[in-house]
């Protein structure tokens, strides 16, 4: 997964980046929608090892630094069955938020935050991965900037539940 793609001027094609991976000499490789989410088979190595031969890679052939997430098939299987909010996956999965991280989440902080939070968003970390069930839609949310502070991390990508599940699928 990369992180920011396709928002205002960081524009890159489906095509670009299956060129991009394909030409690490990645195979099975397969885009998933127009916002960064790639999936491929490759040799077995750590997953920094991967992000950096991928963010290189892609600097190298489009100008382009995005932060790279990998997972594995396993790692995405577990996301999913982790998912603490199955009535948000079911009834508004556009507006259940999963974002991901290199580092475990802090769980006690975004326990503690959301003890004293107003809104109407839940939130609960698992591992590397925060679950955010946005009952009405992030825009408005003031949730993002306390869950920043929380979590400590600066470097993440989010994808929706609807996306999560065809990461799922495509691996």
């Amino acid at each position: 997964m990369l992180r920011g793609i396709n928002l205002g001027k960081r524009q890159l094609k489906s095509a670009e980046l299956k060129a991009v991976i394909e030409g690490l000499g990645f195979i099975d490789v397969k885009t998933l929608l127009a916002s960064g989410n790639v999936v491929f088979t490759a040799p077995d190595a750590p997953a920094e090892r991967l992000e950096a031969q991928i963010h290189d890679a892609l600097a190298l052939a489009t100008g382009l630094k995005s932060e790279i997430f990998v997972r594995t098939p396993e790692e995405v299987n577990a996301v999913v069955a982790a998912n603490p909010f199955p009535d948000a996956a079911t009834n508004r999965p556009s507006f259940l938020v999963v974002t991901f991280h290199r580092k475990p989440v802090d769980a006690a902080a975004v326990d503690a935050l959301m003890a004293v939070h107003d809104g109407p968003e839940r939130a609960r970390a698992i591992d590397r991965e925060l679950y955010i069930d946005f009952r009405e839609g992030q825009g408005r949310s003031m949730l993002h900037a306390p869950l920043g502070k929380a979590t400590r991390d600066p470097v993440t990508t989010a994808r929706n539940w609807n996306t999560v599940l065809k990461i799922r699928d495509a691996l």
